[in-house]
């Protein structure tokens, strides 16, 4: 596989896989609940939320003016969402940190479903 075949690939993934657009993700990021989820290293900012906002920048670059570093952002992204997925609880996730983690990373998991 070419690097350009993996550039392909996370690209892919990445457009799969964050479903909120980022206006949505950034008016998410702007929550309290949001701000509250995840895991928050010496009272900061928590890792997921920090990530939500690398991803709007992403999301609003056109995919030429892609970095090498938001390449490596996107496949983070991808598989925190993908192991982060494996996960789901069982029950109604409308109101949980589980779904809200997820948000932060530009993944609503009820994207889609009724209701």
């Amino acid at each position: 596989m070419t690097a350009e075949d993996d550039r392909r690939d996370t690209w892919e993934t990445f457009r799969a896989s964050v479903n909120m657009t980022a206006s949505a993700l950034e008016d998410w990021l702007g929550t309290d609940t949001s701000k509250q989820a995840g895991e928050h290293k010496s009272g900061g900012e928590s890792t997921g939320h920090a990530s939500g906002r690398a991803i709007v920048g992403i999301l609003r670059k056109k995919k030429d003016d892609l970095t090498d570093a938001d390449y490596r952002h996107m496949a983070k992204v991808n598989g925190y969402i993908r192991r982060h997925l494996a996960q789901r609880p069982s029950g109604d996730v409308r109101d949980t940190r589980w779904r809200h983690s997820l948000m932060n990373w530009g993944h609503d998991p009820l994207s889609g479903e009724p209701g």
